[in-house]
């Protein structure tokens, strides 16, 4: 039973809708009270798991609206029989409509209810029976707590609910009753009370945490002792005496884990002590919070929680910190004396300085850098918790947080949720208008001072933190420099950066540096330890902390920068360039770090604290990043460009007979790949693809100027072409790494990719050089010949040469590219080699791979794992498949696919050559009760698993309608409890008409056809929404599914293969009691056990899975639904059918295809906004990092495969592929372009000479000029 702090109208409300009354005069009265109301009003539970789609929506307001007319049918049938009920009660006063009884119950008040007129003799035996049971009896107490609820809510009887008068300490030292024959029916009734009260205390006391599978018991039970009390006593001192229990135990545990183990001055016992103590405190306000929140008003629970648990964690913090504080301050004295006494001054003096010091500076003390560190992670954890708590209040019990009351929102607040955030004078109200309600007392918001604290503190670490920060950083440069010079070489020393740290994570990966220097690591991870120090600055008691800490970072960061500078000006005369490359990464990672302590400590601080170290290193960063790529520039151009032997272009002898290219061109190609290596490596994977994209293109921009000057001799001319050729091979390799993105490699545009663009231009130039250059003359002249009536265009700027035309003329580089430069769509093996050429884990790179092509490369991945099957031993239950947390590749890949809403049909074509392969469409029609516990593949596991989800909501709301029919009807585990004494139920006072459970159940044999009518109506009406918030990718596999269904199964059209698989994950989680209790958390006895049972066999019998003929109860379960509602069972899974087929063909009808392929109806953007989507959802970013290991992996596998000719995925069978690798790498060919047959192209020259027709003229005449053996007069 349930009491919440209710006004005098809403207590008038809620006891005669109930047939409850109480007063607090101590009288007991009475009032009958009949009638049943509609069993559809139950509320709508939550199962937006994702974002719906328009039919989605439609069908989700379609079920709320229909929710919303039955809650109000019922609403306005219980307010017409109240009325009734009030007209024959009140004759004085006839209620004409329910506006009336509305205002009539707002006015209401309890002198206006009508005594009992039982007779004060039966009461009075009626209360000594009770007394002499508690006294001389054992273990009834229990019994006569759920008689006195079950007699308050059959008969209408309130027993009187006044303060005790008597304290309520937690001993045995209680004052004894006396037996006295003359004590009136107050002071029995408070002997009784007192008693039960004495037994919840005890019950509520010796209650511990056991498991972690007990909480949710726990909580339930506690809840239920709590409301037992507040029938018994007013909810003011039940809420006291609770407080002063946990309070209590709040004081013990702190006291236990820290107080006890702190010793002198060991701050690490202290931090060790709230680290295994503040989890438990989280745990109990959690608890508290979910029991006071069905008990209490939300204003009433805040307050409960900030007396009994923040002030007392923060005085007991109090005393801690002045303990230590003193502890301290004696042992910094202590060093004083000794110093002084060296010094051979007097003890006296010593201690009379150290005294006015003392009182002078206000206790201020040093502290050492491990103090402070201890200081910084003890704040660590309060702010932690504090968040922690604001999160829990706001789920809970839907209130602002910690620092909504700094904000100018409480108005709003106000206004939104006034009734919830009433304060006490409320409950004394007689009459509130509607205005009114809004004008409410300022809101009572949670109030966690640990701050106050650190006050006494806060001077010494302001004054401390400076210093300790500058001996760090000091002595960790000075050790730098010591190993630079000690060292045979000046190569800067470096760490990998594997993750960044936790408060830097909104980087994103492609801004993360990969190494940085040690020096600097060490130093900011010193910085990170003692930023929470800074970070707890709200008020101005610890603003010098943050003033000081900004402070000391500054000048850090200054020497820090001073040191890079010094570091990269030495490259390259004393250092390597990988130092600069070093630098750079390092001047980013210091970058991000000062930005992101700005952006944490704006919340207390309007103006930017590291506006200066943050410009500074911005400008560092840009100059150094300039610096690397005009160093690798010039590099290019003055020494590996420079080959004179090479480049002797008027030589008569043929350049080592023709066989090889220029040894400047080699040398380029592996300075090229020295830096793509290097930067891979270092740097932040954008920055390196910049840095490579600059050098590329600039590198190019000198080689084509100097090939089309060139002017070689008839012996030198195949040296032009090889060169020509080897460098547009590197340049293809080294695109892939480039690009970012599909339509950056396949459209550049010259607004958007410039660099890009100019790379193809610059490759196009050196194409137009060799194929005018070095052609065979014969070609040549035909080629013109044959079109010289036609009229070349005078500007070459006006003929459209598209970008990517240089990469069809290379013979090796077509199998990665599409069919034609303007097709939209790139080849499966160009996609692979352009996810895993990029520098990171491009996530939206990655799932365009998976997604192009019809999801080749998933449908490869998919043939080439194994099936596997779980062993009869290495079964495991439904649980545990939920809560594996290393899924194989099979559920991963289905995860992702499942979680692509914008590309619904990629799970069903990935999947359905692998489904009828291994013959598993079976599975999905034949998936009766009895085939959920056997051996399955994974794919139906984890078609189930979602399914299983998908229908949580509505076990556990069956569930808790099981729970609530036990503890109203007395059934079940509950029905022991309800055997009373005969002796007992013979002083029941006969006016009160009570008739005890027994007999009730005997009368009564259709409780439980209605209990069965109301739980199978639940599942048949949230099927459509349930339905319309399954995942659109699940939706379209089951329609799949449905079409490749034979006639043999046509019994399943009726309702649809989707709704008749979610119906049976229900029979079967209803059948198995266990799978019921794992997956709620609910415990189930026998009696919950069998009820369920009958709706499982009721299901069934409307699905038509029984195979014999439905029984009585099920009939008469069936038959009261449809009297209730005709044809509605038929009419709602018709409803969900066709929900489940419009949704699918939506889907068919939506989904872009061209070519055959689902990627290209995908922009960038709806690409980016699918993997948002994947990442927010539980694990995505990490399944998709999963599958682009296991693709990195097996690269040369996976490229195998999709390079074969005449693929066809029909041809090539399981045993066929071999097993994917999951451990190690094999180390990969490095791609030389000097090891093919350059040589040996057979080039297609007419093919490749029209495309020159339109060739400017002067440009044209330019490069036959170059020609050896021919000048203009040859014309």
């Amino acid at each position: 039973m349930r009491r919440r702090r209710l006004r005098a109208s809403e207590k008038s409300a809620f006891l005669l809708l109930n047939g409850v009354r109480r007063v607090e005069s101590g009288e007991v009265l009475k009032m009958e009270w009949g009638g049943e109301y509609s069993l559809d009003s139950s509320n709508l539970d939550c199962l937006l798991n994702i974002l719906p789609g328009e039919l989605e929506f439609q069908q989700i307001l379609s079920d709320l609206d229909e929710k919303i007319k039955k809650n109000t049918s019922s609403i306005e049938q219980c307010l017409k029989d109240l009325q009734s009920e009030v007209n024959e009660i009140y004759t004085n006063e006839i209620l004409q409509s329910t506006t009336d009884c509305l205002q009539w119950l707002n006015n209401c008040s309890f002198s206006s209810l009508r005594p009992s007129s039982t007779h004060h003799g039966e009461l009075m035996e009626f209360l000594r029976t009770l007394q002499s049971l508690l006294k001389n009896e054992q273990n009834q107490e229990e019994m006569i707590l759920h008689f006195l609820l079950d007699l308050s809510s059959q008969c209408g009887v309130s027993f009187p609910c006044t303060p005790s008068g008597t304290s309520f300490e937690l001993t045995s030292s209680l004052h004894a009753i006396e037996d006295d024959s003359t004590m009136d029916v107050k002071s029995l009734w408070d002997d009784v009370r007192l008693h039960l009260r004495r037994f919840l205390v005890n019950r509520l006391q010796s209650q511990e945490e056991t498991n972690t599978n007990a909480l949710q018991q726990q909580r339930e039970f506690k809840t239920q002792c709590i409301q037992q009390l507040l029938f018994l006593y007013p909810e003011s001192e039940v809420l006291t005496k609770y407080q002063n229990m946990q309070n209590k135990l709040v004081s013990d545990l702190l006291q236990n884990c820290i107080l006890s183990s702190c010793g002198e001055t060991n701050f690490d016992k202290v931090v060790h002590g709230y680290q295994s103590s503040v989890p438990t405190l989280c745990t109990m306000i959690k608890e508290d919070l979910y029991i006071l929140s069905g008990t209490i008003d939300p204003s009433s629970s805040l307050k409960f929680i900030n007396e009994t648990y923040l002030d007392t964690i923060t005085e007991e913090m109090t005393v801690l910190l002045e303990r230590l504080c003193e502890l301290q301050f004696k042992e910094n004295a202590l060093h004083i004396v000794k110093a002084n006494k060296i010094s051979k001054k007097h003890r006296g003096t010593v201690h009379a300085v150290a005294s006015q010091e003392y009182h002078k500076k206000g206790r201020n003390f040093c502290l050492t850098l491990y103090q402070l560190k201890c200081l910084s992670q003890l704040i660590k954890l309060f702010l932690l918790m504090e968040e922690k708590i604001d999160e829990l209040s706001a789920e809970i019990l839907f209130v602002p947080s910690f620092t909504e009351k700094n904000k100018n929102v409480q108005g709003v607040l106000k206004k939104a949720s006034g009734e919830l955030l009433i304060g006490e004078t409320r409950a004394n109200e007689t009459s509130v208008l509607p205005e009114q309600l809004l004008q409410v007392e300022e809101p009572i918001l949670l109030n966690f001072g640990w701050r106050n604290a650190f006050k006494d503190l806060s001077s010494s670490v302001a004054h401390c933190i400076t210093i300790a920060i500058e001996d760090f950083s000091t002595k960790i440069l000075q050790h730098e420099q010591k190993e630079e010079f000690s060292a045979a070489g000046c190569a800067m020393s470096l760490v990998n950066n594997q993750q960044m740290r936790e408060s830097c994570r909104a980087v994103q990966q492609e801004e993360q540096p990969k190494r940085i220097a040690k020096f600097c690591s060490d130093i900011m991870e010193e910085l990170d330890t003692l930023l929470p120090l800074a970070l707890a600055c709200r008020d101005d008691s610890l603003q010098e902390i943050r003033a000081n800490f900004v402070e000391a970072c500054s000048k850090v960061a200054t020497a820090v920068l001073a040191r890079l500078e010094e570091k990269s000006k030495d490259v390259p005369s004393k250092a390597p360039l990988q130092d600069l490359y070093a630098a750079l990464s390092t001047a980013i990672y210091v970058f991000q770090h000062f930005t992101m302590y700005n952006n944490l400590m704006r919340e207390t601080s309007k103006k930017p604290l590291f506006l200066v170290p943050v410009q500074q290193y911005q400008e560092f960063i840009n100059v150094l990043q300039f610096q690397v790529t005009n160093y690798c520039v010039r590099v290019c151009a003055t020494s590996i460009l420079q080959d004179a032997e090479s480049h002797h272009w008027d030589d008569c002898k043929a350049f080592y007979e023709g066989e090889r290219c220029s040894f400047s061109v080699q040398m380029w190609h592996y300075f090229c790949c020295a830096l793509h290596r290097d930067l891979w490596t270092i740097l932040p994977p954008k920055t390196a693809q910049e840095i490579l994209t600059d050098v590329l293109e600039q590198s190019l921009a000198i080689l084509s100027s100097r090939y089309c000057q060139a002017c070689p001799s008839y012996k030198r001319t195949p040296q032009i072409r090889i060169d020509i050729a080897a460098i547009l091979m590197s340049t293809e390799d080294m695109l892939w790494s480039v690009c970012s993105s599909v339509q950056e490699f396949l459209n550049p545009h010259e607004d958007r990719d410039l660099k890009i663009y100019k790379i193809h231009s610059h490759c196009n130039s050196l194409l137009s050089v060799l194929a005018i250059l070095t052609s065979p003359l014969k070609n040549l002249y035909e080629t013109f010949l044959n079109n010289s009536d036609e009229q070349l265009p005078q500007d070459f700027s006006k003929v459209f040469y598209h970008p990517l035309h240089w990469l069809f003329c290379i013979p090796s580089s077509c199998s990665s590219l599409p069919k034609t430069p303007s097709a939209r769509e790139m080849a499966a093996q160009g996609q692979l080699k352009l996810l895993l050429s990029q520098p990171y884990c491009n996530l939206n790179l990655l799932l365009e791979t998976l997604l192009h092509h019809d999801c080749l490369l998933v449908k490869i991945l998919l043939r080439s794992s194994r099936n596997e099957v779980l062993n009869h031993d290495e079964q495991c239950s439904l649980l545990e498949q939920i809560n594996n947390k290393q899924p194989a590749l099979i559920e991963t890949i289905f995860t992702v696919l499942s979680y692509c809403t914008l590309s619904p049909k990629s799970l069903g074509i990935a999947f359905e050559t692998y489904m009828e392969k291994e013959q598993l469409w079976n599975c999905l029609y034949n998936m009766t009760v009895s085939s959920c516990g056997e051996l399955e593949p994974e794919v139906i596991r984890c078609l189930k698993l979602t399914l299983i989800n998908s229908v949580k909501g509505i076990v556990k709301q069956i569930i808790s309608l099981m729970h609530s029919w036990e503890a109203t009807e007395n059934y079940g585990m509950y029905q022991h409890k309800q055997i009373v004494p005969e002796s007992l139920l013979k002083t029941v006072p006969k006016e009160w008409n009570y008739t005890p459970r027994e007999m009730k159940r005997k009368e009564s044999g259709k409780c439980f056809t209605r209990l069965a009518a109301q739980a199978v109506s639940i599942v048949i009406s949230k099927l459509p929404t349930v339905i319309a918030c399954l995942p659109p990718p699940v939706k379209y596999f089951f329609f799949l599914a449905e079409r490749k269904m034979s006639r043999n199964f046509a019994e399943l059209k009726k309702a649809g293969l989707l709704v008749w698989n979610l119906i049976v994950i229900i029979c079967r989680i209803f059948e198995d009691g266990n799978t019921a209790e794992l997956l709620t958390g609910a415990t189930l006895d026998r009696w919950s056990k069998e009820k369920l049972s009958l709706v499982r066999v009721c299901l069934e019998s409307i699905m038509g899975k029984q195979k014999s003929g439905p029984k009585q109860v099920t009939q008469k379960v069936i038959q009261s639904i449809e009297q209730q509602r005709p044809n509605w069972i038929e009419s709602q899974l018709l409803k969900a059918r066709k929900l489940s087929a419009d949704c699918a063909s939506l889907t068919v009808e939506g989904a872009t295809l061209e070519e055959g392929g689902i990627a290209l109806g995908f922009t960038e953007q709806k690409i980016n906004m699918m993997v948002l989507d994947i990442c927010h959802k539980p694990g995505g970013s990490e399944y998709l990092r999963q599958i682009y290991h296991i693709i990195w992996l097996n690269e040369e596998y996976l490229k195998e495969q999709l390079s074969c000719e005449n693929f066809s995925e029909d041809g090539v069978t399981s045993s066929q592929c071999l097993p994917l690798t999951l451990m190690g790498r094999e180390e990969q060919p490095v791609f030389n372009p000097f090891q093919s047959t350059i040589t040996e192209w057979n080039w297609d020259w007419s093919n490749l000479l029209p495309s020159y027709l339109g060739l400017n003229q002067m440009t044209f005449r330019v490069l036959l000029a170059h020609r050896p053996t021919m000048g203009l007069n040859d014309l």
